[in-house]
């Protein structure tokens, strides 16, 4: 069996969003923006027939969850230090004994403490292997998500050594 590597790193692979990362009870950055950009690459066996996997499947994929975050606010939900609640047409992120309102039209909640590119590289990840059912039958042992807020930097998130189960083919011959 053979082993390869594949990244898709697609200009579309990209969004827009409004963040502020937190660094304790007391200190935060202001609010700001980045231009984010994705990247994602997959270790996988090569089949006998010399391809990998139709990988179609995961750039839509990356497409869409770009696009859900795109031109939003990114505010985390399980923050020590940040508490979330809904009024009205509101959202209110309580930091440090004071309120900073958000149109709920304007925010997406992610489930994370912060939000910074290492936090992002996580979601991303788990978000690409939510569909367990897709991996094993593309022969997927490993992905590695990256996350640029900018040129020259990212963080990345990996899982390695998944394990796969493909169903054998056989072609009627006794081994």
């Amino acid at each position: 069996m053979r082993c390869a590597s594949l990244t898709i790193h697609k200009e579309e692979f990209s969004f827009s969003a409004g963040h502020f990362t937190i660094f304790s009870a007391t200190e935060r950055e202001q609010l700001h923006g980045h231009n984010y950009s994705v990247s994602v690459s997959f270790k996988f066996n090569i089949e006998h027939n010399g391809l990998s996997f139709d990988y179609r499947h995961y750039k839509k994929k990356i497409l869409a969850l770009c696009d859900q975050l795109d031109r939003h606010f990114l505010l985390p939900s399980q923050s020590p230090y940040l508490q979330v609640e809904a009024e009205g047409d509101y959202w209110i992120a309580h930091f440090n004994q004071k309120k900073i309102p958000f149109l709920k039209e304007d925010v997406i909640l992610l489930p994370l403490t912060n939000i910074t590119i290492e936090e992002l590289s996580h979601w991303f990840l788990q978000q690409i292997i939510a569909e367990q059912a897709t991996l094993p039958q593309h022969a997927i042992h490993g992905i590695t998500v990256e996350v640029y807020n900018g040129p020259g930097q990212s963080a990345g998130a990996s899982i390695a050594n998944m394990p796969f189960v493909k169903e054998a083919v056989h072609d009627g011959r006794e081994d």
